[in-house]
């Protein structure tokens, strides 16, 4: 049995803004019938997750693409992987039967065929929703987690500054301090993001980055006593505001820099004499480095959804061709927490 198997390409290197014109909606037949000797397992993809880093992989370079696995280059014309949930539909693999959910590199795709050594996992769900394991139970909760509390590890009381805050990884970050009893302020891009961190998912405090012209004051009016934990997704200038006001022994969790992604010469330029004088720690890190601690993660995690300590958000669309329009909009700021595209019913 054939089925048409239908999945986005780049149909270049793509070093600015993505645009539409970037991509393409390529189809192929692909054989469900498999050779029993082929070890491969078919899985139908059923969400897939859309992350900012995708855009430094669709470059003609980056220096992220030779230091991970997870971010080598994508070749124009071939399918793109990434993160997602799907069901079993054909498998010579003995891991795997039809039928089962699984969870691991899929593509950007309604099908995708996985050879044996490939990243693949049977999913228990413990009751939750698919989308979740690909976003707050996925790698974008573990990094929010990993960040926080292995390299950060906040105090309560402590005050903590989170950019991008209503992203897939910020808003865990914050909700995640506030349970640890931390002060927690976030920026955002537009009034109304500001009114879901403050009234939603329980901020102290929130701001409108778009609305400030002096970044620096506005910081020092939403920390007069300093930042003890900085959650950095966008590096660039606020990067530089925040590293000026933060305490002595502050802690930096460098988990994305989007405003660089785009303009590769709006580098962040932080004073190095604060960094030594305050003995500031400043780490970059990938949720894959944290994969030990991942059964800790997803236990705290669940407990705290269950007793709704902890609110999911999601920004889902809907089908294979909205795949490129999902991943514009990360970059226009128009994604409310997770982004992930439903490819299909279960």
């Amino acid at each position: 049995m054939d089925v048409v198997n239908r999945y986005i390409t780049i149909n270049n290197h793509v070093n600015g803004a993505p645009q539409d014109s970037d991509f393409e909606l390529k189809a192929s037949p692909l054989a469900l019938s498999l050779d029993p000797a082929s070890n491969v397992v078919i899985v139908k993809n059923l969400y897939v997750s859309i992350d900012p880093y995708q855009l430094n992989r669709m470059k003609s370079f980056s220096a992220s693409q030779k230091t991970s696995d997870f971010a080598v280059a994508i070749v124009p014309g071939e399918a793109i992987d990434t993160y997602g949930v799907g069901k079993v539909v054909a498998s010579t693999n003995p891991e795997f039967d039809k039928g089962d959910i699984v969870v691991g590199l899929l593509n950007w795709g309604e099908f995708t065929v996985i050879k044996a050594g490939g990243m693949l996992n049977k999913l228990n769900t413990m009751g939750f929703p698919l989308s979740y394991h690909v976003g707050i139970l996925g790698f974008s909760g573990l990094t929010a987690y990993a960040g926080l509390f292995d390299i950060c590890k906040p105090k309560k009381g402590e005050k903590v500054f989170v950019s991008a805050a209503l992203g897939s990884v910020g808003n865990l970050v914050g909700q995640f301090a506030k349970l640890s009893g931390c002060y927690v302020v976030g920026c955002a891009g537009s009034k109304e993001k500001v009114a879901l961190l403050k009234e939603k998912l329980g901020f102290d405090d929130a701001f409108n980055y778009r609305e400030e012209t002096d970044l620096n004051s506005t910081l020092k009016s939403y920390f007069p006593n300093g930042i003890d934990i900085y959650f950095d997704n966008v590096g660039g200038e606020m990067q530089e505001v925040a590293v000026s006001n933060m305490n002595i022994n502050g802690r930096i969790a460098v988990c994305g820099v989007i405003s660089e992604y785009l303009d590769s010469e709006k580098r962040a330029a932080p004073s190095m004499i604060e960094v030594i004088y305050k003995r500031i720690k400043i780490q970059g890190f990938l949720a894959g480095d944290y994969l030990n601690i991942f059964g800790d993660f997803l236990s705290t995690t669940c407990d705290h959804l269950r007793t709704g300590k902890i609110q999911p958000l999601e920004d889902i669309s809907d089908g294979v061709e909205s795949i490129p329009s999902a991943f514009i909009s990360l970059y226009r700021g128009q994604n409310i927490g997770k982004k992930i595209v439903k490819i299909a019913e279960e």
